[in-house]
């Protein structure tokens, strides 16, 4: 699979030094680059980012303050010329910590990294074959298994998703496109850009909405027709 990653860093120099190394590694892509965090987040809003390169010591913002103070963010690489931030920046789970002068090999080394780490959560949230009750998913650095009995709906947040299942929340890197393509589909239906839902686990539909768990989650109004045949076919009691 091909990483899609943005750089960070005020330096035109060390930009165009991590341009010319994304460039020269088949599975990455380099989608943007700005010059502190503040004109990243358009970045951010607008694609799918799985990959950041980000330097630390920047004007208005610095890097270690931005991982602190942004949420959900995508996988980060550090970038940086101060090698004392190294115990803070694995603190915040980065994946990699790379000193400049950076060099390609060591440059290698962490997206290599990075490849495992998507490959690993890629593979884990595929159903497994010989139980397809559950399914394994990569959250918070820990593999959780998950049975489809137990996951109310799935909820799209930027570039990552949160299960909701009926005990807690897992929050795994991935699209909800992805997702929708591992649930079953006679159990499982997108009824939003943003909602997949469990039919066995829906309380009941109200006006565009369905009531799930202690939530009430919009229909889309151009899923709204195929929702409710496949939700209430055969379903309802007619007097």
């Amino acid at each position: 699979m091909n990483l899609n990653c943005i750089i960070i860093d005020d330096e035109p120099v060390a930009r165009k030094v991590l341009e010319e190394f994304i460039r020269d590694i088949d599975y990455l892509s380099l989608i943007g680059k700005a010059e502190n965090p503040l004109k990243a987040l358009h970045l951010l809003n607008d694609n799918k980012v799985d990959l950041i390169f980000l330097d630390i010591n920047m004007p208005r913002l610095n890097g270690i303050d931005f991982l602190k103070n942004t949420k959900n963010l995508p996988p980060v690489i550090l970038t940086t010329a101060y090698s004392e931030y190294a115990v803070e920046g694995f603190a915040l789970d980065v994946l990699d910590y790379l000193v400049k002068p950076i060099s390609f090999e060591r440059f290698l080394k962490a997206t290599q990294k990075a490849k495992s780490y998507f490959d690993l959560t890629s593979q884990s949230a595929k159903p497994v074959k010989e139980n397809p009750g559950y399914f394994f998913i990569k959250s918070n650095q820990t593999i959780e298994k998950v049975f489809y009995h137990d996951l109310l709906y799935v909820e799209s947040m930027l570039n990552y998703v949160v299960l909701h299942t009926v005990s807690k929340k897992l929050i795994a890197y991935m699209t909800i496109k992805s997702m929708t393509e591992q649930l079953p589909a006679d159990t499982f239906i997108k009824i939003h850009k943003s909602y997949i839902v469990n039919i066995d686990k829906i309380k009941g539909i109200e006006g565009n909405a369905v009531h799930i768990g202690n939530a009430k989650l919009t229909i889309s109004q151009n899923l709204r027709e195929k929702v409710l045949q496949t939700i209430l076919k055969d379903k309802i009691i007619r007097r």
